[in-house]
């Protein structure tokens, strides 16, 4: 963070505008070799929170004009002093303009590198930057506002409380410990146990977050299923609202497994189109059935398709045998034609549609069924939501903890001995905004940005 580092923010490609982000200690004064204010006045003699006109130069060639925005330490996205230079965005200029800011002393940011700079300078936790790469990557209104309420900070003000409760307690359960026989605690072990208690039902309570969170950001991991020709990339087709795979009446067109993401109401769909089932002796083609079993078996929803103008046959059979009925949607397919099957047919199954990916008949009470199965109620986006495994992973072993913590209190044990399980979880809970994670984890939650946030 002793450098100045500098990136195209916006999509590269002609464009109304484009901005160049420059940021670190120094940034106006180096912003000053390739920016001359039409007033005459520096850049560097200017406070924060203004926009200048002016010219941008390239090895002192005016090469373009434009506006430049001033942010002055703290008061920016980094909290170092930042400059944006907003350019006519076409493709060679704006390769210039960041061409400059290198000539004139600036380092490439590396990807998230400016949103890092912002977890480290304080500006933001961990929940909050991984919710401003979830409102860039989202596809639906749902995820935007969830992702929005993320990048507010109401997450990490939850799991902040959270900790200091944990704290709290944990003080308390010491002081007792150390001090026996001094009226230093109001929390006896009774007092203990029922803080504990209260700790768990409101970190459970934002565990139970994570199933709703996951599948509106994220995505639910979805495969479809089924034997050759029952409609499984119609369903896909259908799905995306357009044409993805190729349909043709001719059984095993696809051969090998299509992924794409989706909406479906308030849900993110990430399908995998997977190879027909059946029993097959063409080496290539077992390939993309076994690979549709190891899909099926990883999967988080299951859309099992069945052609509903023909009676089951075996490789029906070994598919259901195959399937896990809480997870699964059964999709009657080609409603449209003749009925041979019905729900009675799939009664171990709580979920049986019946659908036709021909007129989209159908489409809304699967979409009804898969919000059902996922999201739990109206989602209120004035409270903390978890949206990601790191962060499910780390309340839950905050979680574990504070069982483990109530469990020592129980069993008779010193209240020293409780609190070495709270610290646990104060530290399990502190991971979600990096108060206690590990590099590595933070290096991979920026990977995923692009350069130039």
């Amino acid at each position: 963070m002793n450098d100045i580092i500098s990136a195209i923010s916006t999509p590269f490609g002609k464009g109304g505008i484009a901005v160049i982000r420059i940021s670190g200690s120094g940034s106006f004064e180096l912003a000053d070799k390739m920016f001359r204010p039409r007033s005459g006045k520096p850049l560097a003699e200017r406070s924060g929170g203004r926009v200048v006109y002016g010219d941008i130069l390239s090895g002192g060639e005016r090469i373009d004009d434009g506006c430049a925005v001033l942010f002055r330490a703290p008061n920016s996205y980094t909290g170092e002093d930042t400059v944006e230079i907003s350019c006519h965005g076409g493709v060679l200029v704006t390769s210039r303009v960041y061409e400059s800011t290198l000539l004139c002393g600036a380092r490439p940011a590396g990807p998230g590198e400016f949103t890092r700079r912002a977890f480290l300078s304080g500006r933001m936790g961990l929940t909050q930057a991984e919710a401003v790469i979830d409102l860039i990557d989202a596809e639906n209104e749902e995820a935007m506002r969830l992702a929005a309420a993320g990048t507010s900070g109401i997450l990490a003000r939850e799991t902040a409380a959270i900790r200091e409760q944990i704290i709290s307690v944990l003080a308390a359960a010491y002081v007792q410990t150390d001090y026996p026989d001094e009226e230093l605690s109001d929390l006896d072990t009774i007092g203990l146990e029922n803080s504990i208690e209260e700790l768990i039902r409101r970190t459970s309570a934002l565990a139970a977050t994570y199933r709703t969170g996951h599948a509106v950001s994220a995505g639910i991991d979805t495969v479809i299923c089924g034997r050759p020709n029952t409609g499984k990339s119609s369903l896909l087709n259908m799905l995306l609202g357009r044409e993805r795979a190729i349909v043709t009446s001719v059984a095993g067109t696809t051969r090998d497994t299509i992924e794409e993401k989706c909406t479906l109401g308030r849900v993110t769909l990430a399908l995998c189109d997977t190879a027909g089932i059946h029993h097959s002796d063409d080496t290539v083609e077992r390939m993309g059935i076994d690979r549709a079993r190891e899909k099926l078996a990883e999967c988080e929803l299951a859309l099992a398709v069945f052609d509903i103008s023909e009676p089951l046959c075996d490789d029906d059979r070994d598919i259901i045998a195959s399937l896990d009925p809480q997870k699964t949607v059964i999709i009657l397919n080609k409603s449209d034609l003749k009925n041979v099957l019905t729900a009675a047919d799939f009664a171990s199954f709580p979920r049986v549609l019946a659908i036709s990916c021909e007129d989209h008949h159908g489409l809304d009470e699967l979409r009804a069924t898969v919000e059902e199965m996922f999201i739990d109620g109206s989602i209120d986006y004035s409270k903390a939501v978890i949206t990601n495994s790191r962060q499910h992973a780390a309340v839950t072993r905050a979680l574990e903890y504070l069982g483990s913590a109530l469990e020592a209190s129980r069993s008779g044990l010193t209240s020293d001995m409780a609190g070495l399980d709270l610290e646990l979880a104060a530290g399990a809970i502190g991971e979600l905004d990096g108060l206690t994670v590990l590099g590595e984890v933070v290096d991979g939650i920026f990977s995923r940005f692009c350069v130039g946030k």
